[in-house]
């Protein structure tokens, strides 16, 4: 089905990694100490945004007066706690088994490097992968195509010969601004 890619790259979170409940669950537990909550629908629209930008909209909607970098890292380091215990592999887990060693794989996560490694190295799924690349390695996050042009960068492959795995808008407007055909996993 997909013998005609170079590459495949797969966006972790949701995609690959069942890890969105205990994403929430870690932002709750966060924002509790301050008194803030998050819309669940607004949090569904951010998927694939780095940590720092949705705790800026978290602020922002809590009329809050704290800096994002320092709550992001609060709520990284309570997922963290949590993650281990009680993430899974999603079904699309079995396409990245289908397709190794027949073509180079790569995640492309908005995740933070510390968190991806750990969850896949945890699960026995980092040998799959030539490349994880996680939002502390490019500047410019999903929507922006960077992402996913690293993951190809570092499997050797055209952008254009690389299929992306996404659950998420901005990560789906990131494959198509790097010129790759995109699978929206939400439709399987």
């Amino acid at each position: 089905m997909y013998d005609r890619y170079a590459g495949l790259i797969f966006d972790m979170d949701g995609t690959i990694l069942d890890t969105e409940p205990t994403h929430r669950k870690a932002w709750r537990e966060v924002l509790a100490r301050y008194g803030m909550r998050f819309d669940e629908q607004a949090m569904i629209g951010l998927n694939g945004a780095p940590t720092w930008r949705i705790a800026q909209s978290i602020i922002e909607a809590n009329q809050g007066d704290l800096d994002p970098y320092l709550l992001a890292q609060e709520k990284t380091a309570a997922v963290k706690a949590m993650l281990l215990d009680s993430v899974r592999p999603l079904p699309l887990i079995e396409v990245v088994k289908e397709w190794h060693g027949r073509r180079p794989l790569s995640v492309g996560t908005g995740s933070e490097s510390a968190i991806a490694e750990a969850l896949l190295a945890h699960l026995g799924l980092r040998h799959y992968f030539h490349a994880v690349i996680a939002a502390d390695h490019v500047q410019h996050h999903k929507p922006a195509p960077d992402t996913f042009l690293l993951c190809a960068e570092r499997m050797g492959v055209e952008a254009t010969q690389c299929v992306v795995f996404e659950d998420a808008d901005f990560g789906i407007q990131a494959a198509r601004a790097a010129g790759m055909d995109v699978v929206d996993v939400r439709l399987l």
